[in-house]
């Protein structure tokens, strides 16, 4: 019974770890993925992840994206390319890029499905959300997902919650890294005695000093992150139609 507990913190462990890497596209010692992958638990979450080799600032090159396949005995790490060859990279460091910042998002989707690869974290199935040309930048929340009704508001938390979301203070949160700086977007659901009707309020980002950011200032990922966030919860709202 402790083993089977240990493995399942472990298994957490290393997908949290690993989602985090994605989540803020972080540059990662190869060497350090070559050292953990004999660990079954580490290669199910990172084997068929695409990587990018990164530079000394950290960027990586999203041409030079691949499936990780395999480690080889001097420690590259090979991948399958976008063209579908198997190659090895030289690079120091790699990057887990989030989806949002894939030039060619489909085109892996459709290789992967060839390929007939699983992923062990939610990378390429991951819902992507870009930033619309026409945002005002200078607001500072949106209020496309406000107003979603909920019978009670534990329902509310409740699918808050079960989406692996963290709750604190009334609203629904998720954190990102753009650009090395964290941001925590936060979705509002409300305070209220968890028995009463409850309506969603608008989705904001705060950076690491609790500063509010403007809609202009939210990256990428940042972006992509909290209005999944606000549309999966949203999504299980009452039907307008219903009484």
């Amino acid at each position: 019974m402790a083993v089977g507990r240990w493995l399942a913190r472990h298994e957490a462990e290393c997908q949290a770890t690993v989602e985090r890497w994605m989540l803020g596209s972080m540059p990662v010692p190869a060497a350090v993925v070559a050292a953990v992958w004999p660990d079954p638990a580490w290669r199910g979450r990172l084997e068929h992840a695409v990587i990018a080799p990164t530079d000394g600032d950290g960027r990586f090159d999203p041409g030079a994206a691949g499936f990780l396949r395999g480690v080889g005995p001097n420690g590259r790490l090979g991948v399958v390319d976008v063209d579908g060859e198997t190659c090895w990279l030289d690079a120091a460091t790699i990057s887990i890029p989030h989806p949002v910042r894939l030039d060619d998002l489909d085109g892996l989707r459709e290789l992967a499905l060839e390929l007939g690869v699983e992923q062990g974290i939610q990378q390429l199935l991951r819902e992507v959300h870009h930033k619309p040309t026409d945002v005002e930048p200078a607001e500072r929340r949106l209020t496309e997902f406000a107003g979603g009704c909920f019978a009670e508001l534990r329902h509310a938390l409740g699918r808050a919650g079960s989406l692996g979301f963290q709750l604190r203070g009334g609203y629904a949160v998720c954190r990102a890294l753009d650009g090395g700086a964290p941001v925590e977007a936060r979705y509002w659901l409300g305070v209220d005695d968890p028995s009463w009707e409850a309506w969603t309020g608008d989705l904001v980002w705060v950076d690491e000093e609790e500063r509010q950011l403007t809609l202009g200032q939210v990256g990428p990922v940042a972006w992509s992150e909290g209005v999944r966030m606000a549309s999966l919860i949203y999504a299980g709202r009452l039907d307008e139609g219903a009484e």
